[in-house]
This record gives C-alpha cells, structure tokens and sequence, in this order.
C-alpha cells in the first residue's frame, strides 16, 4: 500500500460477481465518499457500490516476531 493510499482509508468499492471487488475511488473522509457514492448510484444504478474502511496495516518485520 502507497504512502497516498494510507492517507485515503475510505475507498468506494464496486461489488463484481464471483466474490470480487474493485476500488472505485479513495477518500480521507467518509462524508467525501457518502457524496460520491450519491454521484455513482445516480448515474449507474444497475451497479452495487458500498463504503469500506481500509487502515494501512504495517507487515510484521522479523525481528519483531519472537
């Protein structure tokens, strides 16, 4: 994950079939996405969009595992 993708946890994602996904967008604010959301279900209605949380989670070093 990028530094800039850290600074963005709140991404749009587009539920495909099969159990996939795509990130749509990346936001800081939640409210910043609730708005594009409003904007994405307007203008393709047929799609199913949701909001989810991603928090930057650092990979263990190994010397940190004991």
């Amino acid at each position: 994950m990028t530094y800039l993708d850290q600074l963005h946890p709140w991404c749009i994602i587009c539920l495909l079939p099969n159990m996939q996904h795509r990130v749509v967008a990346r936001f800081r604010r939640r409210n910043d996405a609730e708005a594009h959301l409003r904007i994405l279900r307007q203008n393709a209605p047929t799609l199913d969009y949701t909001i989810v949380f991603d928090p930057a989670v650092a990979p263990a070093s190994p010397s940190s595992i004991r």
